[in-house]
């Protein structure tokens, strides 16, 4: 909802962010959804609609195989931590595993492709940073990227009407979201004429309101913060969120300095030769691939090939005194063992703290206090006339898509305009667009039906972007994630710090946490963690005296 969900909207530090697995059934309909009557009936989708990998795994053998490494968890982060060790390491760590509970590989990376629609009921799209673009193309699918326009515009709902942000900083100015007044204590604010840091962790809406002002949070930031995390910002950590903008104080005593101060120091590190195969994105945008993102783990587990191990669900985790890990599986050809010198945990953090229970109660402890709102993602379809005429730019309806303050009324986190941002993805006349709904600060959705939940979303359009008269919207389809996002509270990285600390502490050497809870929830930033695990993993194995 990342989200690149709706991070895509973001109006300042572009950041996408992935949901993590485990959904509940989705409804996903074909029809034409009769506004203002709730009497009609979603069937429910099963998970063969959803684009996926055609890899069907088997046993190892009768015997308790040993390998150097076994990535638990078959998501994005798992599937590109394998992939990493495979391409940068497989020197040292050859013979490696993933493993995942459920019959495909992706987690929460669900693309559907149907009668001319192709929508995303997970992440949207990505920040198409090096180290995402690294994993594309080695995944064999650089001919597949595709860019959304990087001068599309992003929109934030304040007082009735959709307003355009600014896509950087010295933007501001020239943009009327914001007053004069809003613009000048912003500047005055950045430079460094502000009160000083409290001496405490700060919320983000702590520390957006004392160095930017109380504009800038109510009307880019907290928006901002919905799609991002889908959470609420007076409890979420501005250092565990976004660290980069709260290392610019620490590092040069304002916003500004800390800005000017990092680009001395880069600029006093000789630049390392970018890699000629990746792409060169234009301006500031998001990517995707042609056939939605589920092309990215599918072609990951394909490469890897058996390697890969579907339906096998751990069981239990033991220390082996000679050093490694037995695990235990159940799996479709009945219970296996294997030992391993190295486990990455790539699960959620409360299945990690099960799991992980019998090696140190501390670490459990620590994963188990995370906290994951519900999010859903509704996607639904309406005829290009329905969009009102203020909305259109030369007739169409362009941009990322828009963000939804929580004091303007709607229920909705924010919206992406899906057929406007990447190419086919909606037959001709028609537009195609995902809405998040539910977060931090409405749990209640768990309690609304697929149709309630569509409900809202279209009485919310039609408030913003829909004609009040315009016909009803096609229902695509409703995903509900019961537990979405890690929210990076205040006091997250002491939890994550406890849970590595315990873990070392009883002995667990050799055993990493990779999720998103750990590396962050945008889309990129797993990407990048992986490779960053890869490397971890891989010292570990180099050094290690069992190898």
């Amino acid at each position: 909802m990342t989200m690149s969900t709706l991070t895509d909207l973001a109006p300042l530090w572009r950041t996408q962010c992935p949901l993590v697995p485990r959904p509940t059934p989705s409804s996903s309909v074909f029809r034409s959804f009769p506004h203002g009557r709730p009497s009609i009936r979603c069937s429910i989708a099963k998970e063969e609609s959803a684009v996926s990998s055609p890899y069907s795994s088997g046993a190892p053998g009768g015997h308790s195989d040993s390998v150097d490494c076994v990535v638990v968890g078959g998501g994005i982060s798992g599937l590109c931590i394998a992939q990493a060790l495979a391409t940068k390491h497989s020197s040292v760590a050859p013979n490696l595993i993933v493993t995942e509970a459920r019959d495909r590989v992706g987690g929460n990376i669900i693309t559907v492709q149907r009668d001319g629609y192709l929508w995303e009921e997970g992440p949207n799209s990505f920040q198409p940073s090096d180290p995402m673009l690294t994993m594309v193309v080695d995944s064999g699918l650089k001919d597949d990227l595709v860019l959304g326009d990087p001068n599309a515009p992003r929109f934030v709902l304040w007082d009735g009407k959709l307003k355009p942000v600014p896509s950087k900083p010295t933007d501001l100015a020239f943009f009327d979201l914001m007053s004069i007044g809003g613009k000048l204590r912003a500047g005055f604010g950045a430079l460094g004429i502000r009160p000083p840091p409290p001496g405490h962790e700060e919320s983000i809406e702590e520390f957006v309101r004392r160095n930017l002002g109380d504009e800038v949070f109510e009307r880019l930031i907290e928006p901002f913060c919905s799609g991002v995390y889908a959470g609420d910002p007076s409890k979420l950590s501005m250092k565990a969120a976004f660290g980069k903008v709260w290392k610019l104080e620490q590092n040069g005593g304002s916003i500004i300095g800390g800005t000017f101060k990092t680009i001395q120091e880069r600029n006093k590190v000789p630049k390392q030769p970018r890699d000629p195969r990746l792409p060169k994105p234009k301006g500031q945008t998001v990517g995707s691939l042609r056939k939605g993102l589920a092309m990215l783990p599918d072609a990951i587990s394909t490469r890897l090939g058996k390697k890969v191990k579907l339906s096998w669900k751990l069981s239990s985790i033991r220390k082996l005194d000679k050093g490694g890990y037995s695990l235990t599986y159940e799996t479709p050809q009945g219970l296996v063992s294997l030992q391993s010198k190295s486990v990455v945990m790539t699960v959620p953090s409360y299945i990690a703290s099960s799991l992980l229970r019998p090696l140190s109660a501390a670490a459990a402890d620590a994963l188990s206090k995370f906290y994951y709102p519900p999010v859903a993602a509704v996607s639904i379809s309406y005829p290009k006339e329905a969009i009102r005429t203020e909305c259109l730019i030369n007739g169409e309806l362009k941009g990322f898509g828009q963000l939804h303050p929580r004091s303007q009324g709607v229920e909705t986190l924010g919206t992406i305009y899906s057929s406007s941002l990447f190419p086919n993805r909606a037959p001709a006349g028609r537009v195609l667009l995902l809405n998040y709904i539910g977060g931090a600060t409405n749990p209640g959705i768990l309690s609304k039906t697929e149709t309630e939940l569509v409900e809202a979303v279209d009485r919310d359009l039609r408030k913003i972007l829909i004609n009040p008269n315009a016909k009803d919207p096609l229902m695509l389809g409703v995903r509900v994630w019961p537990r979405a996002i890690p929210q990076f509270l205040i006091g997250h990285f002491d939890l994550l710090d406890a849970a590595k600390a315990a873990l070392r502490d009883t002995g667990s050497q050799g055993m990493f946490l990779g999720g998103n809870y750990a590396s962050g929830v945008a889309l990129g930033r797993c990407v990048e963690n992986a490779y960053e695990v890869a490397s971890e993993v891989t010292d570990f194995l180099s050094q290690n005296a069992y190898k």
